[in-house]
């Protein structure tokens, strides 16, 4: 690796820990001034760093694109399949992915369970959104308002005797799913399924896909599906870290951020 291009990526990674000036990059890289301000100002034109106007630098919109796009082009289905086929080992059970596209939950992965019974669902089929633990939790983490008209807009098929049939206990239940961080299935899309399931979210925290367990209750009955809640909750952080999700550093920038507005007031 060259010289400049070295001191130009050791200066990338000293502004992602914040606004730093000339003087403060120069003693760090141990060089002249006259070199660290050669380099931004290159890195400047391309837009990788900007200064305000107390000629502190700081990382420029350049890298917040190419950020996006290396977020967008990671995909979920091949990052997932192989936490999805550890958790699908691990149980036994049947497990899903999907995805929320135009308005629909689509299964866009399944490993079936290791006994006999097969779940009706397959690849490429919709979820029905009111009474799936996928469906729960994809449409959960939509905007509130885009949540009502969701449930406004739902055709309440009753596949089973506990399938939800109202708007108003639909969005209860999606309440209910963003305080307790999981969503259930019980019975409420085939009789004697149940069903527990966990959002996978990318780089930015945004809720992108769904991990699922469905189990008939004459192999588990509700409690013992719950108790598998921790296996499913770990797939779904491992798919999530790998689009580049870190919920741990979200919240220290988080922290930073208030810090700095509150050292501003």
């Amino acid at each position: 690796m060259s010289q400049s291009l070295a001191r130009a990526m050791t200066l990338l990674g000293l502004l992602g820990d914040g606004p730093r000036s000339l003087d403060e990059l120069a003693s760090v890289l141990e060089v002249h001034k006259t070199t660290v301000l050669r380099l931004l100002r290159t890195m400047e034109a391309d837009r990788f760093v900007q200064h305000d106007a107390d000629h502190r630098y700081q990382l420029g919109s350049r890298l917040f694109e190419l950020a996006n796009h290396a977020l967008e082009q990671r995909d979920v289905r091949s990052i997932a399949r192989p936490h999805l086929s550890e958790l699908n080992a691990i149980t036994g059970q049947t497990v899903h992915l999907a995805t929320y596209e135009a308005g629909v939950v689509i299964y866009i992965d399944k490993f079936d369970a290791q006994q006999s019974v097969r779940m009706y669902s397959r690849i490429g089929k919709p979820a029905p959104l009111h009474c799936t633990a996928v469906g729960k939790v994809l449409i959960s983490a939509r905007p509130e308002a885009e949540r009502v008209q969701i449930a406004r807009n739902i055709t309440y098929t009753p596949f089973t005797e506990r399938t939800i049939t109202t708007a108003e206990r639909y969005l209860r239940e999606l309440d209910l799913v963003l305080e307790q961080g999981f969503a259930e299935d019980r019975e409420e899309h085939e009789s004697f399924v149940n069903c527990i399931g966990c959002a996978v979210r990318n780089g930015t925290g945004d809720v992108v896909a769904a991990v699922s367990m469905s189990v008939p209750d004459m192999v588990l009955d509700h409690q013992q599906v719950l108790a598998t809640l921790p296996e499913v909750q770990h797939a779904a952080a491992a798919i999530s870290a790998g689009l580049g999700w870190h919920p741990q550093e979200a919240q220290d920038d988080r922290t930073q951020n208030q810090n700095s507005k509150e050292g501003t007031q």
